[in-house]
């Protein structure tokens, strides 16, 4: 540790240490269309609130659980469930106040002391982490035990101000970097899929050159009324050994709102499981994965390479003249999830889709050189978030490397500055 840095417990450098409401407190029946935003675990997954949609509750409601309000600048942790989580409300959050859930804490800081920045990047260590879950119960639900009397006797470092600015600025500016890809690759997702519902839905561009009935209703002259059984491959055989080291992926690691999957591992092939190739598209079919958004594409393989998965991916396979971006759009489409999750069967918990209601569902298949011109005009959206997810990556990786290096004190910031610009 550097000579002027000193270590406080977060006693000594926090305002307030409170608890999130109890569990009866905030329920479905009690939440509103407008409100307090209600922070729940999925808006911890960085180090600032992810400004995600929220459920809301009355400012009445939000008034009379007080003690579990946070504003810009709390840090907030979760000790129950997805315990580890925190992050900071950063003061370009969309709201003022927030209410925590039952599942999470939170620490106000003395930010004569402390900035909330670096207290929230200390809990991102490997240090702060093992300090922060050293007091985990493992019975039942994975929780932090007393989790506002414990928070507060952790030591942490506490460098000079000026110090803890420069290390949360180097920090701050690779999450930055990774923050505008993000947004980028959001509204390339939403651009594909306007100009998807633009095109075979709306049929606006078309509308010029005549319409005709179909099953579907009006459809445009001389596309092809068709169910997406026939205009898809449906978990198309893909020929993989038994035991074979292939490139696997689970059910965790396809995203909710985004198309592509990050996070892929080797595994030997169990002889059961979802098989797939670069252009196929997966959809989970079990619930809740599916009404959460579960889709993909796939295209993180090698030439020729089948990768495998879950047992619950429904795998959709390019079949001309449709190719992946339309399949992929298509599986984002609201109209065709809600016609997914209508067709679940199976017990309370266990419901999942059926391929058999893609028989049931029409689709207008354009001309070829429609289907083409739509793919020449969305594939390099999709390359283009390949590329930013790429990058992300790396900047994780060089932030994850300097983060315990700065926060120990290792590595010196104008040394890390140095480093940083080298990568770039």
């Amino acid at each position: 540790m550097i000579d002027e840095w000193r270590i406080a417990t977060i006693e000594e450098v926090a305002q307030k240490v409170g608890m999130g409401p109890f569990g009866s407190s905030i329920k479905v029946e009690t939440f509103v269309e407008e409100g307090v935003p209600i922070i729940s675990g999925r808006h911890l997954s960085g180090t600032r609130l992810f400004d995600a949609e929220h459920n809301y509750i009355t400012f009445e409601h939000a008034e009379r659980l007080k003690n579990a309000n946070v504003y810009r600048g709390d840090v907030i942790f979760t000790h129950a469930g997805s315990i580890g989580q925190v992050a900071y409300i950063p003061e370009t959050s969309k709201f003022d106040c927030y209410v925590i859930s039952q599942r999470q804490f939170y620490m106000r800081c003395d930010r004569s002391k402390v900035i909330p920045e670096f207290i929230t990047y200390f809990f991102k260590t490997p240090e702060g982490q093992y300090r922060l879950l050293a007091n985990t119960s493992s019975s039942g639900v994975p929780s932090i035990a007393q989790p506002v009397s414990y928070l507060k006797t952790i030591d942490v470092p506490v460098p000079p101000l000026p110090e803890q600015r420069a290390i949360a600025a180097i920090l701050g500016a690779l999450d930055d970097k990774i923050e505008l890809n993000r947004q980028m690759n959001k509204t390339l997702e939403a651009m594909a899929q306007a100009l998807f519902k633009n095109w075979f839905v709306d049929f606006e561009p078309f509308r010029d050159q005549g319409m005709e009935e179909s099953p579907l209703g009006l459809i445009p002259k001389g596309w092809q009324c068709t169910v997406v059984a026939e205009a898809a491959d449906i978990n198309p055989p893909r020929n993989l050994e038994r035991g074979v080291d292939a490139t696997y992926v689970d059910m965790a690691a396809l995203p909710t709102t985004s198309a592509r999957i990050l996070n892929i591992i080797g595994r030997p092939f169990s002889g059961s499981g979802s098989r797939f190739r670069n252009g196929d598209v997966l959809l989970a079919r079990i619930t809740p994965c599916l009404e959460n958004g579960k889709t993909a594409i796939v295209d993180f393989l090698q030439a020729g390479e089948i990768g495998w998965g879950s047992t619950e991916f429904i795998v959709l396979g390019p079949k001309l003249p449709l190719g992946m971006p339309f399949n992929y759009c298509l599986a984002r489409y609201p109209d065709f999830r809600a016609h997914a999750i209508q067709a679940m069967t199976g017990t309370s918990g266990r419901q999942r889709v059926d391929v058999g209601c893609f028989d049931h569902y029409w689709l207008a298949v354009p001309p070829a050189l429609i289907a083409e011109e739509f793919e020449q005009q969305v594939m390099p959206w999709f390359q283009k978030t390949k590329s930013s997810d790429d990058e992300s990556h790396t900047l994780a990786i060089i932030r994850d490397t300097l983060l315990p290096k700065l926060l120990s004190g290792e590595i010196r910031v104008k040394d890390a500055e140095k480093f940083v610009e080298a990568v770039r």
